[in-house]
């Protein structure tokens, strides 16, 4: 995909924030960085087509191998999905509501992805849902996702979402939105506690993981997942349709990468329909 130079200078694309430090900012070696990470990912598979995916956002060398779990179990149907609705939480700007980006394309060391703008334009028609690039420009959040989410699919539109200080039932709407059909899959982006020792951890995760597989957006708060809002969002939208959730991997940074003194906790988890489960 070519990006003509007016779209370079009318600052149409958002570039990468954190390539050389949460994942490598060369090409071939982000391509090495994501295929250690699939060969260190759990071989669990849900039922059937993921709906939706819940997934962790740090560094690759900590949470890495764990949200390579979550894309190795959406990498079947690969040629399937042509649309990827990502929400994360806000690290760095605070705001109400979900925050949407005016880029045309959001950049990566493995080349240029195309916004869905009919579907941002949808979703700027909820009161609570606004354009603001100073959410987009330094997060993270939703930036780590991206090359693994081009190793998997072959082509896909994305739908951008930052999630400010927003109630379940604001993003539950806003996934409504565009909750589409087998084209779309939604992608929630969130690591689990923080900071507590490696057996406080995994406590702590275990008891979120069982509110996750039970879809209940109010055993989880901020301690238990830094991406809660859009995390308890995705849950209450999805026991309205009736799906069901698969626990891919569980892990910590005690596990992968970290000092097991102060942990940060990890998850992904398919969510698929009730009637492939």
């Amino acid at each position: 995909m070519d990006i003509n130079s007016h779209a370079v200078d009318s600052g149409r694309i958002r570039r990468p924030a954190v390539a050389g430090t949460f994942y490598p900012s060369s090409e071939p070696a982000l391509r090495s960085a994501l295929a250690e990470c699939a060969r260190q990912s759990a071989s669990i598979r849900p039922p059937g087509r993921p709906k939706a995916l819940i997934a962790p956002h740090a560094g690759y060398i900590y949470s890495g191998p764990v949200a390579a779990s979550a894309y190795s179990a959406l990498a079947p149907w690969g040629r399937e999905i042509s649309r990827v609705v990502l929400l994360g939480p806000s690290h760095h700007v605070a705001f109400r509501g979900l925050a949407t980006s005016s880029a045309e394309y959001f950049l990566t060391p493995l080349g240029p992805i195309q916004l869905d703008l009919g579907a941002i334009l949808t979703l700027q028609e909820l009161p609570f849902v606004r354009c603001r690039d100073d959410a987009h420009t330094a997060e993270h959040s939703l930036e780590v996702h991206l090359p693994f989410l081009q190793e998997a699919l072959d082509d896909f539109r994305l739908v951008p979402l930052v999630v400010g200080d927003a109630k379940p039932t604001d993003v539950a709407a806003a996934l409504d939105r565009v909750w589409g059909g087998d084209e779309t899959v939604i992608v929630v982006s969130t690591d689990l506690s923080h900071y507590h020792t490696y057996d406080s951890a995994r406590n702590m995760d275990a008891e979120t993981g069982k509110a996750i597989r039970r879809l209940d957006p109010g055993a989880i708060d901020g301690g238990r997942a830094c991406g809660f809002r859009a995390l308890n969002g995705l849950l209450a939208a999805a026991s309205e349709r009736g799906l069901r959730v698969t626990a891919l991997d569980e892990r910590n940074s005690g596990d992968t990468a970290g000092d097991r003194r102060r942990v940060v906790g990890y998850g992904s988890y398919a969510l698929v329909s009730a009637e492939l489960d």
